[in-house]
């Protein structure tokens, strides 16, 4: 089991925290214990931005959930990336949940695209492609619930990447796809609450090529002499 070590308190909050920590503690000093409530945003902020450190499982094969959230939906369907027959898995983000993206496998990051749903306009899309050392193909889609504050990503096209490795971040969450191939075997079903880098929403399954036997010599000697 591999464990992945960050802040409690994700870096893409401190900024937002320091400010309301400041602004309390600058109330507080001019109005006493009257501001006291004005430290609840701060508290609040701790919450919303908490980062706690996962386990990854031992599972070579499997993929991972990138984030925390509910599974909406598991359908074989068009991938419209990489064209391809696949199976799209979707969760569902809550604006409490954590808003770490994690790398649903190991792999190289092949080619990222930020775009538009073609049944909306309005709403943005990003999705990055991962391929495994067995050249399995994975697609990771995500449609942030607020589309002002622009996704993180820490990994660029070209780069490698851990299973489980934090990856992103989703300002107060998201819907995300997770494509994997056909075949592949799925490990949940729709209403499972998951959490990232920890648990596995499918395993990629490889054909075995197993040998043909070959008779020993000495089976197809007679023992009569």
């Amino acid at each position: 089991m591999l464990t992945y070590r960050y802040p409690l308190i994700a870096r893409e909050g401190w900024h937002w925290i320091a400010l309301a920590a400041a602004i309390a503690l600058l109330l507080q000093w001019q109005l006493g214990w009257f501001a006291v409530p004005l430290w609840l945003p701060v508290g609040l902020l701790l919450f919303l931005f908490r980062d706690p450190p996962r386990k990854v499982p031992a599972s070579p094969l499997g993929v991972v959930s990138p984030v925390d959230g509910r599974v909406l939906s598991v359908d074989t369907a068009q991938d419209p990336h990489l064209e391809r027959q696949a199976i799209c898995i979707t969760l569902q983000m809550r604006k409490t949940d954590i808003f770490s993206v994690r790398s649903p496998m190991e792999g190289k990051v092949l080619q990222q695209w930020i775009g538009q749903d073609d049944t909306s306009a309005s709403d943005l899309r990003y999705a990055q492609w991962i391929q495994s050392d067995e050249e399995d193909d994975v697609l990771l889609v995500i449609a942030p619930t607020v589309r002002a504050v622009r996704p993180k990503c820490y990994v660029h096209s070209g780069e490698r990447i851990g299973q489980g490795q934090r990856c992103g971040f989703i300002y107060f969450g998201g819907r995300v796809e997770i494509w994997v191939p056909v075949g592949s075997r799925i490990d949940v079903n729709v209403g499972d609450v998951l959490q990232a880098g920890t648990g596995i929403i499918a395993t990629l399954v490889h054909e075995k090529v197993i040998a043909p036997r070959v008779s020993s010599t000495v089976d197809s000697v007679s023992g009569d002499h």
